[in-house]
């Protein structure tokens, strides 16, 4: 095989990260060409509707996720914040190129941080975590949901007559808009999505020539984190209809993990934070999660499900 398919959602910001992985997979094996494939999924094609209500964040995979199985691609890139907690046992995440800034960020009309925004500022997200964060720090706000590319929710700011939007720094930044930002928002305000601002290389199983390959690009110290924090996820069986976030960071060697569990409204928001081995990283998430379910968040997930 000297040619590489590379699966990638049409968007801006899919298209130029999956040029990223492509040029430095180049650089790597240039006796390979590496071909990216745009795709349109059903997440990107439905922009009316919150994720909750068309399915969740696993419409942004699927028509990929059957590429790949049919052979039509041989890898896929994924925003792995957009990854379910367990995959197929007829696909495996690989690889993780270096992570890109995990914080979330704040774009404000006259560039006004969190704190100086008015009593019932009008803040547009389509994420239940960042609603849910935000509302705990300043229940005062009033919280819009929007959807879409990155470029079409900067355009609400204006359209929806919303005071600010929340977005991730990682895609402002691989899109050159860093400039837009007005604050980046502390973990202490909003504790990152699981693995955002990171990439997941997924391939077939079976297919092991492919995953030589790809592996040759992983970047050691975001697998180990980004392993850390999706075995909390999994661990809790979440998904975008709950409110769960986790950050991992690797401290002198160590490795150190962050998780949150909120109810809907954010009234109840629980967080704690465990230190361990960064071999042991997929335990000490799960460690994490089960911290987290001793202190109540066994009640919170109960109530959302059941709701």
């Amino acid at each position: 095989m000297s040619e590489i398919i590379i699966g990638t959602r049409k968007s801006k910001l899919a298209v130029a990260q999956s040029t990223l992985v492509a040029e430095e997979l180049a650089d790597k094996f240039p006796a390979y060409k590496f071909t990216l494939k745009k795709m349109s999924t059903k997440g990107d094609r439905i922009t009316d509707r919150s994720l909750i209500e068309i399915g969740g964040k696993g419409l942004f995979i699927k028509e990929i996720e059957l590429a790949l199985l049919n052979g039509e691609i041989d890898l896929a890139v994924h925003s792995l914040k957009d990854m379910p907690g367990e995959i197929a046992d007829e696909f495996e995440i690989i690889a993780t190129p270096k992570r890109a800034n995990p914080l979330d960020v704040l774009i404000s009309k006259d560039d006004k941080s969190l704190d100086e925004l008015p009593q019932g500022a009008r803040i547009g997200t389509g994420s239940l975590r960042r609603k849910v964060q935000l509302l705990n720090y300043r229940p005062d706000l009033d919280i819009v949901p929007i959807r879409g590319n990155i470029d079409t929710r900067i355009k609400k700011l204006d359209s929806e007559n919303l005071d600010a939007i929340i977005l991730a720094a990682a895609g402002l930044e691989r899109m050159g808009w860093s400039d837009r930002i007005s604050q980046y928002l502390a973990p202490e305000i909003s504790l990152p999505a699981v693995g955002q601002g990171a990439l997941a290389l997924e391939v077939r199983s079976n297919e092991d020539s492919v995953k030589e390959l790809i592996r040759g690009i992983n970047h050691c110290d975001t697998y180990v984190t980004v392993t850390a924090e999706r075995s909390f996820l999994a661990y809790l069986e979440g998904s975008c209809k709950i409110p769960i976030a986790a950050y991992a960071q690797i401290e002198d060697d160590r490795l150190m993990i962050e998780g949150m569990v909120a109810s809907l409204d954010g009234s109840r928001l629980l967080r704690d934070k465990l230190r361990g081995k960064r071999e042991e990283a997929k335990e000490l998430g799960i460690k994490l999660a089960q911290k987290l379910i001793k202190q109540g968040a066994a009640e919170i997930l109960a109530e959302i499900k059941e709701g």
